[in-house]
């Protein structure tokens, strides 16, 4: 095999492996089924730690034949509304809990006459989902509200103009007081005040939780993290719902910080008040059957009020979308660490999150997720011109020397070792190294992969059309070879879905191939012409905003290829046309 040929072997491996890893780790997760137990209430475990066993609130494993269906369950009661531009829901006074949330700018389809995603849902539903915070003590006699507790209201809507004032009193005298505001978007702010009346004192931790039930609306991808997270004592953990059922009781002590869980595109955080400490757990319940009941929480250091005294804990939760602008945002205002981390922008953070401020800022201007796509690419392609170009040169050098090297390589092909020296020795006479061509592709495969994982990770590409067919970047070509594009009246299975975007991705690797010299071993140039068709199936089932990106880009590889290859074989020509002159001017003299 020549050398030539050896550096686009190397490059495809290198291609091969990239996409290999990239499908290995987002192959389909399968969700997690329904769960179906007959475990009564009474019999759940506790989701604290064994030391503060009777302190934190127990979730329920409830029997699949007394689940309820989110409406039934919601207008059971008379609730407090939820209203804001952002968000739309409500509180039962019952508890005090958030509950019900949805999330009224984003729906489940691209038709926006679809349902609105749904966030939370009240314990009791088949997929419950609720954030609560409260108290809990360890003076076993002491009266403290619950999931059971009615509180007395002020206020019949939660909006970001009007806060909503909850108060109780325990009959011991403890007095509690809960004041819950809701900005434009997604931040709920919670303030506690206790007031101790009676005439002893006492102890009290405050805890927050966000506990989730049922099936997990797992986006299907490995790479992509989903699943209980937080930023503790500064660092981020990433505790998945595996390692949750397995250990069962993860705990972490840290000064402040965020705790919560995580989808793709959507997030929960309990976010406590910065300079307290607290221990932080990931707890799982029901273990043995298929799907857990999970719980993310915080339990504060104890406060003693004395007779008379008073305290008071504002505490923070996150509940919506992803926008990472927004995060941005909380974290600067509200103090609280790395908040932006709930976006998985992966191992290359620091290539990964200016990508995509670049990608969005161009998106204001044109106001097209897919245009803004092309326009990123050529940005990227712009950044790495001096490298490519060199590596094209390398190439073209090592074309016009590939004759030589053949016949090198033929006269020493009986002893291998001589054939190595051989060739290093004629490397090193015409000033080429055989690897030139490659080390450009394996400097910009950070860059590469930083810029698919933000296509792959933004929700602004979620539901957001291109041209023609396309209605949704994030999703796969809806078109299929299959079906002749949609003239046939017939839906293929989904490992048919092969779109027109993917075939032109096809089309530009084959002309790609054909630019470059072919392998002469008759095995290589085999797998050679198959890899287009490998990865033309692989991509179909990526998200036609990472393809579109793909096809672009091999575009304009093609077209700076071939512009350096001319100007190089212009160059080449002139300066044998300047040797022969000079090699006529001796004879004659």
């Amino acid at each position: 095999m020549n050398q030539e040929n050896r550096n686009l072997i190397i490059a495809v491996i290198l291609s091969v492996g990239i996409f290999l890893g990239f499908n290995y780790f987002f192959e389909d997760a399968k969700p997690l089924p329904v769960q179906k137990t007959t475990q009564k209430a009474s019999e759940s475990k506790d989701l604290s730690s064994e030391s503060l066993a009777d302190m934190r609130p127990k979730p329920q494993i409830i029997s699949e034949s007394l689940v309820v269906s989110r409406e039934k369950l919601i207008e059971s009661r008379p609730r407090v509304e939820i209203k804001t531009p952002y968000l739309q829901g409500s509180i039962d006074p019952r508890g005090a809990r958030i509950d019900d949330l949805k999330l009224v700018r984003y729906h489940t389809t691209v038709d926006p006459k679809s349902p609105e995603i749904i966030l939370f849902s009240p314990e009791g539903t088949k997929d419950f989902y609720y954030a609560d915070f409260g108290w809990v003590s360890p003076l076993k006699d002491l009266i403290l509200p619950t999931s059971e507790t009615t509180w007395a209201l002020e206020g019949t809507l939660l909006t970001p103009e009007s806060p909503l004032i909850l108060k109780w009193t325990n009959g011991q005298g403890l007095y509690f007081e809960r004041i819950i505001s809701v900005d434009e978007q997604y931040l709920f702010t919670l303030t506690d005040r206790v007031e101790n009346k009676s005439g002893n004192p006492v102890v009290l931790n405050p805890y927050g939780l966000i506990s989730r039930g049922g099936t997990l609306p797992l986006s299907g991808y490995y790479a992509l993290y989903e699943g209980p997270l937080g930023v503790l004592d500064g660092s981020l953990n990433e505790v998945s719902y595996e390692d949750v059922r397995s250990k069962k009781n993860i705990s972490h002590a840290s000064i402040g910080g965020w705790i919560g869980m995580t989808d793709k595109y959507w997030l929960s955080a309990l976010i406590p008040d910065p300079a307290m400490s607290l221990e932080a757990h990931f707890k799982a319940v029901g273990t043995e059957t298929p799907t857990p009941l999970y719980q993310t929480d915080f339990l504060g250091t104890s406060v003693t009020l004395e007779p008379g005294a008073s305290t008071t804990l504002t505490h923070h939760l996150f509940a919506g979308a992803k926008v990472v602008t927004l995060l941005d945002a909380y974290e600067q205002t509200l103090n609280v660490p790395k908040l932006d981390r709930a976006v998985d922008f992966g191992w290359f953070y620091l290539i990964t999150k200016p990508l995509f401020y670049v990608l969005t800022y161009i998106n204001t201007w044109t106001q097209n997720f897919g245009v803004s796509i092309l326009i990123l690419t050529v940005l990227v392609k712009l950044l790495f011109f001096p490298l490519a170009n060199k590596s094209y040169k390398a190439m073209g050098r090592m074309k016009r020397l590939q004759p030589e090297i053949t016949k090198l390589q033929a006269h020493y092909k009986d002893d291998k070792i001589k054939q190595n020296q051989e060739l290093m020795a004629f490397y090193k006479r015409h000033r080429v190294n055989p690897m030139a061509g490659c080390l450009p592709l394996v400097i910009q495969i950070p860059v590469f992969f930083a810029l698919y994982k933000v296509l792959f990770i933004s929700i602004e590409m979620r539901h957001a059309p291109f041209f023609g067919w396309i209605h949704d970047l994030s999703a796969p070509d809806p078109t299929t070879l299959f079906n002749l594009f949609g003239l046939i009246p017939w839906t293929p299975p989904s490992y048919l879905m092969i779109g027109l975007w993917p075939l032109i991705m096809g089309a530009t690797m084959i002309l790609q191939q054909r630019m470059s010299p072919q392998p002469a071993d008759p095995t290589q140039a085999k797998v050679m012409m198959v890899m287009p068709v490998f990865f033309t199936y692989l991509l179909s089932q990526f998200p036609v905003g990472l393809v579109i990106y793909w096809a672009w880009s091999n575009i304009l590889t093609i077209g700076q290829q071939a512009l350096v290859m001319k100007l190089d074989r212009g160059d080449t020509h002139q300066k044998q046309e300047k040797a022969s002159y000079r090699d006529k001017n001796k004879r004659k003299k």
